[in-house]
């Protein structure tokens, strides 16, 4: 394996790992106004992400900066041609950071409602955001053959995209309301359980549409390993939603986690060796290999990530250890 390969699987592990943890903290903040019937029980539900939710975000970072540093032509497409998009999903994550933090300065109610609703904008914004520009990377974008992007916002917003956004929204939906059912006790597990029985069954019909237009639209299904991987995604999801009325909420939420890593290896492996597809010609579409640092960077990036990410993944596994038991309102933290 050359180290090109090596950093394009990487990458799709932060992504992988972004997705799946963060996840679930904007499925929380989505469902928080209508899961926390008062102030004390939307603090609950922003206590169960509290220690984790900052820490989540570095899969991003971090991802972006291998991007940068790996596949500087990569980064540099994307960001100039996703601008308005990437922008909008940075704002959303601000406001979000801002909320959590904000929130309970002021023991005003509209002061507290307006940041818990900031809470939804932000999470809402960035599940669906994100969705968007993954399946976009698959259906291809106009790039020339100087690996420029010249299309415009709009060129983002096709019916595939939409339903690539409307996909991660309401897995990550499920995926919060899961999390809250294994963080919080007695009414509010019970609550949380009901509605992810209710998104999961909005979520199984989005995820389908999107399989059946990735065939037609994509070239997805040319690809052994995605085409499995996408189809399993989906069962994984229905798998989960059994388990749910099962009310084995553990179960359901590995299997959820299932889907969002299945699908995400989905998208990169159709991907692969490709990073961003050309809607204009295929020739044009950047690759590993014509969008790469030098050899020479790739080595010293590969011996600086065996180093420290051992250290990064020890260091969250205990935060989540620490943090590891169920929410209540007696041991709210404000």
């Amino acid at each position: 394996m050359d180290l090109n390969i090596l950093w394009f699987i990487l990458i799709t592990v932060l992504f992988a790992g972004f997705f799946f943890l963060e996840g679930f903290d904007f499925g929380v903040g989505i469902l928080l106004p209508f899961l926390g019937k008062n102030d004390q029980e939307r603090r609950v539900l922003i206590n169960t992400i509290g220690p984790h939710w900052d820490g989540n975000e570095v899969w991003l970072i971090t991802a972006g900066g291998a991007m940068f540093a790996a596949f500087p032509n990569w980064y540099s497409t994307l960001f100039s041609g996703f601008f308005l998009a990437l922008f909008l999903v940075l704002v959303s994550l601000i406001i979000r950071g801002v909320a959590f933090e904000f929130r309970s300065s002021d023991s005003n109610p509209l002061w507290r409602s307006t940041w818990d609703w900031m809470i939804f904008t932000g999470s809402f914004l960035s599940a669906l955001l994100w969705g968007v520009a993954m399946t976009n990377l698959v259906r291809g974008v106009p790039i020339d053959a100087k690996m420029q992007y010249v299309g415009t916002f709009f060129d983002l917003l096709s019916p595939y995209a939409i339903v690539g956004g409307l996909t991660t929204l309401f897995v990550f939906m499920f995926h919060g309301a899961l999390f809250l059912s294994l963080k919080t006790t007695g009414e509010m597990a019970e609550r949380a359980m009901k509605a992810a029985q209710s998104i999961a069954l909005a979520a199984i019909p989005v995820v389908t549409l999107l399989a059946g237009l990735s065939y037609f639209q994509t070239d997805l299904f040319a690809s052994l390993g995605a085409s499995i991987t996408l189809v399993g995604s989906g069962a994984a999801l229905i798998l989960a939603l059994i388990l749910i009325r099962s009310r084995k909420a553990g179960w359901a939420f590995i299997l959820n986690g299932i889907t969002i890593l299945l699908f995400t290896v989905s998208l990169f492996w159709g991907l692969f060796p490709r990073v961003m597809v050309s809607s204009l010609n295929m020739q044009w579409s950047l690759t590993i290999y014509n969008a790469s640092s030098s050899p020479y960077t790739l080595k010293i990036m590969t011996i600086i990530a065996l180093v420290m990410v051992p250290i990064v993944l020890l260091y969250q596994g205990w935060t989540y250890w620490v943090f590891r038991n169920r929410v209540t309102e007696k041991n709210l933290h404000y």
